[in-house]
């Protein structure tokens, strides 16, 4: 066997010096998936969790191994998930007793001429660990290099926190002690922001697809931090998202610190104590959109109470207060998920009730997006036969499913992927206006139909841009730029059709209008008709949930995430209780909203439980968490230190919890409000 010399490129994945030959450096390839293979983790052996060995052939394998489980006591009756690895690894490569799950897709393989065998390789195909490198990305002779009998890929598959304690706990001779002297200083130093703005819990090797928006830019201030820069601006988009109010206060040391070195530190944040930790304030309003733009304070954070028109001061002075409910609804019913174990879940029960307000919290990374996205969700839609991805290993669902004819998430993705979709034609609203406007005399005379109204197709729309408004022209080298439409001047219409008026109003003021003035523009129409009344029905949720202010125009793709998700709330209040009674699930839809717009979500969160429905919440806001019938917190910790039920029940009764890190925050904001009635 022939050594290479080491080299820095060596233990890199991104290098061909590095990078396992097998697999390029990807750690994964197209083989047998095991999440194929075994499709229901909570099964055992003898229930049929091996999905290829269920079939009248094939069963041989599994008769064979529980006829000689007993020779090396293999429990054939304990649920896959709760296996060994040594366990895992007889099912898989068997023993001299019996041929493991490896062997039958070899023999499989080795038969590849027959199609049977063929359709049923590709039916348990997908992507796997590299067997060559076990997952770890790089060459055998990268992995024979120890440091204190750790190869690297043994340190990247520990959490940030405890690679900190191997490094700080390193037994090192002298001299290798002075070659490592330095870098160890620089590795600690970085690790050790990325433990101050509550990451801890993240492995080292975790893929940058899978993190979450919040996680990431978490990321890059540790980066930006561990560079120790002086006299830099710093500028944060809601650094905030995704935390837990205990990581709220590690990130706000953090921003201070960065202040402290002599740098300058620019947030746009809704969140309440960074607003209170700040040394300067600029507040926008008053309002949002075309109701906002000015600059309603500007000084230091403690003149800001004494500013009487900014509604931001309102709040934090307590004039104005997002209410706590004064009762609790108690549901109808309850619908409950046994025994998940997904990711870093452990054996957790949960319990939600139904016809009411329910909020899932907890740290970061304490285990909540796993047991509503990954096992609840796939798991409703699996008992209403709506497909979807295969659910977390759990033991099920449980409690009155019968009265569940629906499931809907609702995320921040964008509402549409044109450019000309907004938020007049996802609720179908903009077919009225169509309509209304074929209706008119001129249309009439001329023989327009509601399409030539459209800019999605020919015959009424802008041939040069296409109904865009706007064209790209493509530079060679550089950037594309975007200009206003020379033919149409931006109204997205030829003049034929923008001569066709309503009350003085062409189809692109309609437009330019924004969803509250066009609502006020149809309602005071003169006997109104059918559309007409429609186009105010259908933007009435809209207005309700606080987007009054996006113009009805205004492009899908312009949005931000929290719009993108109160548009898509307004549409299903809009269908009312005809889809029956529906799981609406919620990922953080405070995310990017100020006090005020909290209290439209929660007031349309409410209007969606009085048409029958209910609500599951993943949130951190504590508003939120005291506005909720039933309250789920999940800890205590994030990582290996999560996974586990804290605290289940109204929000007082887990305000009282020792164990939850949630209960101050929780109980300070229910004394409050006690205190303020």
């Amino acid at each position: 066997m022939a050594f290479e010399w080491p080299s820095p490129d060596l233990f890199s994945f991104n290098s061909p010096q590095g990078a396992c030959p097998k697999c390029e450096g990807f750690g994964h390839v197209i083989g047998i998936s095991a999440d194929l293979v075994i499709p229901d983790a909570a099964k055992s052996v003898y229930d049929g969790a091996v999905a290829p060995w269920r079939g009248e052939k094939a069963s041989r394998y599994k008769a064979q191994l529980i006829e000689h489980a007993h020779s090396v006591d293999f429990p054939v009756h304990t649920p896959y998930v709760d296996l060994t690895e040594a366990q895992r690894d007889a099912l898989w490569n068997g023993n001299k007793y019996w041929r493991g799950i490896h062997t039958y897709f070899q023999r499989l393989e080795a038969k590849s001429y027959k199609i049977q065998n063929r359709v049923m390789l590709s039916r348990y195909r997908g992507r796997t660990a590299c067997d060559a490198c076990g997952g770890s990305r790089l060459k055998p002779a990268s992995r024979y290099v120890l440091v204190d009998g750790k190869a690297l890929p043994d340190v990247l598959n520990l959490p940030v926190d405890e690679v900190l304690d191997l490094l700080q706990g390193l037994q090192l001779d002298p001299a290798e002690r002075a070659i490592g002297e330095r870098l160890l200083i620089e590795i600690e130093h970085r690790l050790q922001f990325l433990l101050d703005v509550g990451l801890g819990y993240l492995t080292l090797n975790r893929g940058s697809a899978t993190l979450s928006g919040g996680e990431s830019q978490r990321i890059q201030l540790g980066t930006s931090l561990g560079s120790s820069l002086v006299g830099s601006t710093y500028v944060l988009d809601e650094p905030s998202i995704g935390l837990h109010p205990h990581d709220t206060e590690r990130l706000i040391q953090v921003l201070t610190g960065l202040r402290n070195l002599g740098n300058t530190v620019v947030v746009v944040e809704h969140e309440e104590s960074v607003i209170r930790a700040a040394d300067y304030v600029v507040d926008l309003g008053p309002l949002a959109g075309s109701e906002g733009g000015e600059i309603m304070f500007a000084g230091k954070r403690e003149d800001l109470l004494d500013a009487k028109h900014s509604l931001t001061a309102a709040y934090l002075r307590g004039d104005r207060r997002i209410e706590v409910p004064g009762s609790r609804r108690p549901g109808l019913g309850k619908l409950g998920i046994r025994q998940a174990k997904e990711h870093n879940l452990q054996s957790v029960d949960a319990e939600f009730l139904l016809g009411a307000m329910n909020v899932v919290t907890g740290v970061s990374g304490s285990g909540k997006s796993t047991l509503v996205k990954r096992i609840l969700h796939p798991l409703l839609l699996r008992h209403l036969d709506l497909g979807g991805d295969r659910p977390g290993v759990s033991e099920g669902l449980q409690g009155d499913l019968h009265r569940i004819q629906n499931v809907e998430f609702v995320d921040q993705n964008p509402i549409g992927k044109s450019s000309r979709s907004n938020p007049a034609t996802y609720v179908k609203a903009w077919d009225d206006v169509r309509a209304c406007f074929a209706a008119q005399p001129l249309s009439r005379n001329r023989g327009y139909k509601p399409s030539v109204f459209s800019f999605n197709t020919s015959g009424g729309r802008c041939d040069t841009c296409e109904g865009e408004g706007r064209v790209s022209i493509g530079m060679q080298f550089m950037a594309d730029v975007t200009l206003t439409c020379d033919a149409c001047k931006g109204k997205r219409f030829t003049d034929a059709v923008l001569e066709v008026e309503l009350d003085g109003h062409n189809i692109h003021d309609i437009l330019e209008m924004t969803l509250a003035d066009a609502s006020a523009f149809f309602a005071a129409r003169p006997k109104p008709t059918a559309a007409e009344k429609s186009i105010v029905r259908k933007l009435a949720p809209l207005i309700d949930v606080g987007l009054g202010y996006v113009c009805v125009g205004q492009s899908a793709t312009t949005l931000s995430g929290g719009e993108a998700q109160r548009i898509k709330l307004g549409a299903f209040l809009a269908k009312g209780d005809r889809t029956g009674h529906t799981v609406f699930i919620f990922d953080e839809p405070t995310t990017g909203l100020h006090f005020h717009d909290v209290t439209q979500l929660l007031a349309a969160f409410d209007a969606l439980i009085k048409q029958g429905h209910t609500v599951i919440c993943v949130e951190h806001n504590v508003d939120v968490m005291a506005h909720a019938d039933r309250l789920l917190d999940l800890g205590p910790g994030g990582g290996k230190h999560g996974g586990q039920r804290v605290a289940m029940g109204t929000p007082e009764e887990v305000a009282r919890s020792m164990q939850s890190v949630t209960a101050p925050f929780l109980k300070e904001r229910l004394n409050t409000s006690i205190a303020e009635k």
